[in-house]
Parts: C-alpha cells; sequence; structure tokens
C-alpha cells in the first residue's frame, strides 16, 4: 500500500472526519463552517480537515483569509476502488462457498 493510500485511511479511519465529508458532498465549507456542526473547538476541526487534506479527500483553497475546503472525488474514488477490489474478492470466494454447500445437500 502506498504511503498515499495509508494516509487516506488514516483520514477515514475517523468517525468525525467521515462526518466531515458527508458535510463537504453537501457544499464546500470554510473551518468556522465545519465548525459549527461540531462541539469541538475550531482548532480540533482544522487539524481534522488538515488529516483530511494529507489523505487527498479534500481539497483547500485561499480565498482572501479564509481557506475553503472541497470534497476531493479523486481522492474518495482511490479508496473506493481499494474496497471495491476485496469486495468482489468475497464475493467470489461466497459464491464458490454458496455453489459447494449447494452441492452437498442435493
Amino acid at each position: 500500500m502506498s504511503q498515499q493510500e495509508q494516509l487516506g485511511f488514516r483520514a477515514l479511519a475517523d468517525p468525525t472526519r467521515r462526518s466531515i465529508l458527508h458535510l463537504l458532498a453537501q457544499g464546500d465549507l470554510t473551518i468556522a463552517q465545519v465548525a459549527e456542526n461540531f462541539q469541538m473547538t475550531r482548532a480540533a476541526v482544522k487539524k481534522h480537515l488538515s488529516i483530511l487534506h494529507e489523505g487527498d479527500m479534500i481539497c483547500v483553497q485561499a480565498v482572501g483569509k479564509t481557506r475553503v475546503n472541497t470534497l476531493n472525488p479523486n481522492g474518495i474514488k482511490n479508496a473506493a476502488s481499494w474496497f471495491g477490489y476485496f469486495d468482489a474478492f468475497w464475493d467470489e470466494k461466497l459464491a464458490t462457498l454458496k455453489t459447494e454447500i449447494e452441492k452437498d445437500m442435493q
């Protein structure tokens, strides 16, 4: 697994960061706007956003003195592709198991 993939999964590991991604899926938000949705300090929210940025899950743009956070579909897509591989792997294994069990039942 690449360093970037590791950072991406670190970003997804925390439920607060996953909640932030859900918020950003609805639209771009500043740090203050994200913080309004959580019972934590703005500094704590900024740390979560930094981890999401490092994991390539979000993009951050400076607009004047404000930083606007945007969902990065490519980062999410990379993680989904990784999970998709194992989803297909287990589907195949379980289908084979089902076939074998059905043979034994006949």
